[in-house]
């Protein structure tokens, strides 16, 4: 089978091999995130309860739930920006974040907007919001569910990531870095190959550089969130391990309201930074979403 061929290369790392497989090759179930800038868990529930959707609440995140019904794009409450679509896998960045009302909190890849408008209703649109998208493409679609959700507090900028202007500090920064994305398998089926040698080759080279402005851009003491959708090490602990060999950051255990697995710190003969088994590898299988890597790292004080 082509998925197997294609993601070969990760069976060593991957706990419950056969059941990583068969959660790949289901349907991705339909999330939806009840924007609490808009709206109120119970009131979003109610009324697409109404409208004949069946919601089923997602247990560890108390504003989502899974949809079985088709069509909730097309409703009012969406329109109104009420609730945001997304998968469950992608809100944990941003929990792992954990922003606070009064922030300064820079989002370094924003577009489209779902970790963005997502912080921005942790802050309760109260402290400073960069949303930074150097890719002019991608922006409208920012600007647009900005404005959707009614995110009050954010400013788009369209830097390139590697090189933002050092002129302001921050408390939190989120790199939701631009990644190889086989997490995404699920809904993207061109991806249940793998992505090639030379696609994670740059996209690594790449991450290198923004994971070292992203923590040079933390005040003493901040925060730094550093996430992908993909499962490549090269990407994901050896990005971090680059960091911790570059700067004197502190890489903090990751802690998930669900069974996850610690990052892996040998692949392919190379030694990663033992600490990278801090950071936190998702499957589909764990909680019926996508896959996703996070890693939660603290400038010291």
């Amino acid at each position: 089978m082509q998925q197997q061929e294609g993601l070969a290369r990760y069976r060593e790392i991957i706990p419950d091999w056969d059941e990583f497989l068969a959660a790949c090759a289901r349907p991705l179930p339909l999330a939806i995130r009840v924007n609490t800038l808009r709206s109120r868990t119970q009131d979003v529930r109610e009324r697409l309860t109404r409208k004949g959707f069946s919601l089923t609440a997602i247990p560890w995140g108390d504003d989502l739930f899974y949809i079985e019904t088709p069509g909730v794009s097309k409703t009012i409450e969406h329109w109104l920006g009420m609730f945001y679509i997304q998968e469950a896998v992608q809100t944990l960045p941003v929990r792992v974040l954990d922003p606070q009302s009064g922030d300064t909190i820079l989002d370094m890849a924003a577009a489209p907007g779902g970790k963005c408008t997502h912080i921005a209703a942790c802050m309760k649109n109260r402290g400073p919001l960069i949303a930074n998208e150097p890719v002019g493409k991608r922006q409208p679609s920012l600007m647009a569910n900005i404005n959707r959700l009614g995110v009050l507090n954010a400013t788009v900028t369209s830097y390139r990531g590697e090189s933002f202007p050092m002129h302001t500090s921050f408390d939190r920064v989120l790199l939701d870095a631009p990644c190889s994305a086989e997490g995404t398998l699920r809904k993207e089926s061109s991806l249940r190959d793998g992505a090639t040698a030379s696609t994670i080759a740059r996209l690594s080279r790449l991450q290198r550089r923004l994971i070292v402005r992203a923590y040079d851009l933390l005040k003493s003491g901040g925060t730094l969130v550093y996430s992908t959708c993909t499962f490549a090490p090269e990407e994901n602990e050896g990005t971090v391990s680059h960091l911790l060999a570059e700067r004197d950051a502190l890489l903090e255990q990751v802690s998930l309201p669900f069974d996850a697995t610690s990052g892996v710190t040998t692949w392919e003969g190379e030694e990663y930074a033992p600490e990278v088994s801090r950071c936190a590898r998702i499957y589909p299988h764990h909680i019926d979403s996508g896959g996703g890597f996070i890693a939660r790292i603290r400038k010291p004080a």
